[in-house]
């Protein structure tokens, strides 16, 4: 199990944990676009491991900080986890074993508009959003957090946009992943899905992602967290853009392969 493969997979995880303790988000898009896009663990066993480990980091990037919690704003958002995460696990599902090409397809898509959206500067709202608004945020990142353990564009860009200090968004933020890493871990083990390969992987990855925890916390970016997201959005077009050709070459066969 030592392999190169492994070796970079644990790389992934020690800089989408830093990223995450920066920004307060990408563990999970950085993981399944790397990771995910070379197809070095089925996309099932992927979101499991990362739900764990985005678990992980979300706890400990949280310490000392949860005083600035938006409570209203996470009340509402986790409201909408539970329906969204379990539609999201079940397209998943459905997706993995009647149309892989499509379930591919999806993640390309969604890591290039993640990606996108890290390249913009988001506006701040005049007012914090109304509560339908933010119920309807939380469902539809629970069904990203439910297809691929990772909703971290679509929050974060709500999050961004609230008329709020930076520190305020990212704890309010790590709070909406720990939750919802949580659950979507409950539902696997509830599944069945809970299998070997996933624990052992977790536990490989663990030691890790505390470790970019840490250095994100102890050292943060010489360049500005701005600059940072940017470095990652031009790594993510590329992996979802490959990703989005390979899905579709498998299902139609452009190269004749």
């Amino acid at each position: 199990m030592f392999d190169a493969s492994l070796v970079f997979i644990l790389l992934v995880l020690l800089f989408g944990s830093y990223v995450q303790a920066v920004a307060g988000f990408a563990l999970g898009m950085i993981a399944v676009a790397l990771i995910g896009g070379l197809r070095l663990m089925d996309i099932p066993t992927l979101a499991a491991v990362v739900s764990f480990l985005s678990m992980l980091n979300s706890a400990l990037s949280l310490r000392g900080h949860s005083k600035e919690i938006n409570r209203r704003i996470l009340l509402w958002l986790v409201l909408g986890i539970v329906p969204g995460l379990l539609l999201g696990y079940w397209l998943m599902l459905y997706l993995n074993e009647s149309s892989l090409w499509l379930l591919e397809l999806c993640l390309g898509v969604f890591i290039t508009a993640g990606g996108l959206s890290m390249s913009l500067q988001p506006r701040s709202w005049a007012q914090e959003s109304r509560a339908p608004f933010t119920w309807t945020m939380g469902v539809v990142g629970g069904v990203l957090g439910g297809l691929f353990s990772a909703s971290g564009p679509l929050l974060g860009w709500f999050a961004y946009s609230q008329p709020l200090s930076v520190a305020i968004i990212r704890a309010t933020l790590l709070s909406y992943f720990l939750l919802t890493t949580s659950a979507r871990t409950l539902i696997v083990f509830v599944d069945g899905t809970l299998t070997s390969t996933v624990l052992t992987y977790a536990a490989l990855g663990a030691p890790v992602v505390v470790l970019g925890a840490w250095l994100g916390r102890r050292f943060p970016p010489v360049v500005s967290e701005q600059a940072l997201k940017r470095g990652v959005f031009v790594l993510l077009m590329v992996t979802g853009a490959w990703i989005c050709f390979s899905a579709l070459n498998a299902r139609f066969d452009f190269l004749g392969l």
